[in-house]
């Protein structure tokens, strides 16, 4: 959308639901998006805030995008390592109402 710029939420060692209610106040935002990003071990806890802001808080969000890379990074004794990261971007959709049950 023109104009607005990207939320992001920075997965890291605190606890998920800190993150996730990071999240639940970008994607209610006037940008109604949010993008989640984390490397390395903290991968999994941004899967894992994505889907509990999708099946607990925000359920009319939709996944509109999944990134994931390799950075290299310098340690501290000056060699490279490399880092895998992701970034999970969602968007909140038209409210539909509560879903039909089964």
């Amino acid at each position: 959308m023109p104009g607005q710029s990207e939320s992001f939420v920075y997965v890291g060692k605190k606890p998920l639901m800190s993150y996730v209610l990071a999240a639940v106040m970008q994607i209610n935002a006037e940008s109604r998006e949010v993008v989640i990003k984390a490397r390395g071990q903290a991968i999994s806890r941004a899967v894992d805030v994505a889907e509990v802001l999708r099946s607990k808080f925000v359920p009319n969000a939709v996944v509109k995008d999944i990134r994931i890379s390799t950075e290299t990074l310098t340690r501290e004794d000056g060699s490279p390592s490399k880092v895998s990261s992701i970034e999970i971007t969602l968007f909140r959709g038209e409210d539909r109402g509560p879903a039909p049950k089964t």
